[in-house]
């Protein structure tokens, strides 16, 4: 019979040694994500804020495409400047297609020194057929408009075919957001050397809070709090942590949330040990203590 384990990440318990008290040198790297995406207009969208009467699909789907791209045109310029005003990293996880169908978007965001991470053409699902050719074409564009290497990736809604940690490290790519499997980094396998498995929590995620979930708005500032506080106080927590918060324009960034988001960023700002940081950081923060170990190609 066939082992259809895992074979990317060899499985380990978390090493978490028990401390007699919270530690005053506890590091927190905190990283967010900003996903801004593209929603085909003449295609179903990939998810509603609404359902379509009597449960029957049309296209256009003009009530949840304009919920998505009121996110691009209002909400991302009010997380511009709310990062700006505080002063904080963002790593920009970006649809290709973004680059012209929301240009301005794209060079704002670019102008604002977010970090770019690549997250396919657009957002639907993977075509395994189409992988390859996609991975080396957003790598290589989105490379060229941001003025550096693309080294993150994080697929659209997190859906991965069996070969693509094989293409992502082909193409350049260092570090994995899919993989939401650990505190810390860790490494993966891949036929041609290692990746890293970065950290990107879907507990602090707002697609999953408010889209999927339908919590209140004040839940994302309490579920921050609620994380710091297992993070200094527990005995069982690790001195280092990373903590992925990612973000959706169309979500977070309407007026009745933003608000709670600019309270979770002034908690965790005024928080002891607390850093915020990209993926890219982290990375290189992780291999510098943990270099990649020479791995066996894998067997799928």
């Amino acid at each position: 019979m066939k082992d259809m384990s895992n074979s990317r990440v060899p499985f380990r318990m978390s090493a978490v040694p028990e401390r007699s008290a919270p530690s005053a040198a506890q590091r927190l790297l905190v990283h967010v994500v900003v996903n801004v995406e593209h929603w085909l207009y003449d295609q179903p969208m990939p998810r509603a804020v609404l359902p379509p009467p009597h449960g029957r699909e049309t296209v256009p789907d003009v009530c949840n495409f304009s919920w998505a791209e009121y996110g691009i045109r209002c909400g991302l310029p009010r997380l511009i400047e709310l990062f700006r005003s505080y002063r904080i990293p963002v790593s920009a996880s970006v649809n290709l297609d973004v680059l012209t169908v929301y240009a301005d978007a794209a060079h704002a965001m670019r102008d604002a020194g977010w970090d770019f991470i690549g997250h396919g053409l657009r957002q639907r699902a993977v075509i395994p057929e189409e992988e390859p050719a996609m991975i080396e074409r957003v790598v290589t564009e989105l490379g060229a408009f941001a003025g550096r290497p693309i080294t993150g990736w994080l697929s659209p809604g997190l859906r991965q075919s069996f070969d693509s940690i094989d293409l992502l490290a082909r193409n350049g790519i260092t570090h994995c957001l899919d993989w939401g499997i650990d505190d810390l980094p860790c490494w993966m396998n891949s036929d041609s050397g290692a990746i890293m498995a970065m950290p990107y929590s879907m507990e602090l995620n707002d697609s999953a809070v408010f889209a999927v979930q339908n919590h209140e708005a004040a839940d994302f500032d309490r579920r921050i709090a609620d994380t710091l506080d297992f993070f200094r106080c527990s005995r069982v927590a690790p001195d280092t942590a990373v903590i992925g918060i990612g973000l959706h324009p169309h979500l977070i960034a309407v007026p009745h949330r933003i608000v709670h988001l600019e309270r979770a960023l002034q908690r965790l700002q005024r928080t002891a040990g607390v850093e915020f940081t990209t993926a890219r950081d982290i990375a290189a923060w992780f291999e510098a203590r943990h270099p990649a170990p020479a791995v066996a190609p894998v067997a799928m």
